[in-house]
């Protein structure tokens, strides 16, 4: 198979491909919305609901807890999130349109392929398995492999690294405002998805070749 380097819009090979996991590949969204409103009964005022869960999609579990309930310490509200988030996981996830095409015609291209998402591991990793992602990803990185989240530049930093990709030669691929921080501050091509529940101009943060896509096939333009 020989290697095939796509251009970004300034003329610099790509050589990887990073995508962030919940509502960018991988629907998640009901999932992620109802996990919280099951956890945070009686925490959270009658009226809380989508509107103010969604804005912040993106962020880690803990600082999306703590800034829903107002409480520093939300272990309890974690362990809650996570038993209905596992039980109803099978169930309630989905390809978003176009990735499970996408994605292994990047990896026959010979793109080198990751992931970069605030999820831990076992869920990361469980969503792959059973969506039929698994096998193409080069690297994983996940919360649990970090110091620092995204919008810092480390997850980014990590792949690229296990990659061995330089960040002038990769994009990365999400739907939220951490995903493109984290891209930009690694130095990478940020790539913003328009079907994202916040909205095509909170993915799309600026940077090297910001862009909006109606399918996944954007990662290889």
């Amino acid at each position: 198979m020989s290697h095939h380097r796509t251009e970004g819009k300034t003329g610099t090979p790509i050589e990887a491909v990073l995508f962030d996991l919940d509502g960018t590949i991988v629907d998640t969204n009901e999932l992620i919305i109802q996990s919280f409103l099951y956890c945070l009964q009686g925490i959270v005022p009658p009226e809380f609901g989508r509107e103010q869960i969604i804005p912040i999609m993106g962020q880690t579990l803990l600082s999306q807890l703590q800034q829903f309930s107002g409480r520093e310490q939300v272990d309890d509200l974690i362990a809650g999130y996570r038993a209905y988030n596992f039980k109803h996981h099978d169930d309630m996830v989905s390809l978003f349109p176009g990735v499970l095409e996408v994605v292994p015609l990047l990896k026959q291209g010979g793109l080198k392929l990751g992931i970069v998402t605030t999820k831990m591991r076992l869920t990361t990793e469980r969503a792959l398995k059973l969506l039929g992602l698994y096998e193409y990803m080069d690297t994983i990185v996940t919360l649990d492999d970090v110091e620092h989240a995204k919008p810092h530049a480390e997850p980014v930093q990590k792949a690229l690294y296990a990659l061995g990709v330089a960040p002038e030669h990769a994009i990365m691929v999400g739907d939220s405002t951490v995903d493109i921080g984290s891209a930009l501050a690694a130095g990478a091509f940020a790539v913003g998805v328009s079907w994202s529940l916040k909205g095509g101009s909170s993915a799309a943060g600026g940077g090297r070749a910001p862009h909006h896509s109606r399918h996944a096939r954007a990662a290889a333009a």
